[in-house]
């Protein structure tokens, strides 16, 4: 069973970083494409970044690109965001999910499995 576990996130001023972890229960051999999805008040959920099972490939937003990176520690089943140079509308409730598809889908309701969610806020 696929259980996810963000931890990672806090307060922080402008220009600072902040690195979420996703930690996946699962430890079978099956690969899973993860992303990180975030959402702020009053606003739909949106696509950040992700990652394909293999590793092979990466998928960011316009918004976070050249600042947001997504990584993986396939030993420790964890996938990373590395926040760099952070800004106020960066603020939002931040969500990693995961599938099982061949292909990475920048939607979220192609993912199953997500995690609870941990606050990123990033002061002026």
């Amino acid at each position: 069973q696929v259980q996810l576990v963000e931890s990672g996130g806090g307060l922080v001023q402008a220009g600072d970083s902040l690195k979420l972890s996703c930690a996946n229960s699962d430890r079978t051999s099956k690969g899973y494409n993860v992303a990180w999805f975030r959402q702020a008040p009053g606003k739909e959920r949106e696509f950040v970044a992700a990652m394909h099972w293999s590793g092979g490939s990466t998928y960011y937003a316009d918004s976070v690109k050249g600042r947001f990176t997504i990584s993986r520690d396939s030993a420790k089943n964890t996938v990373y965001l590395q926040m760099n140079s952070l800004k106020p509308e960066d603020t939002a409730l931040y969500f990693c999910a995961a599938n099982s598809e061949l292909y990475v889908d920048l939607k979220a309701p192609m993912y199953v499995y997500w995690g609870q969610g941990t606050q990123v806020t990033v002061s002026s």
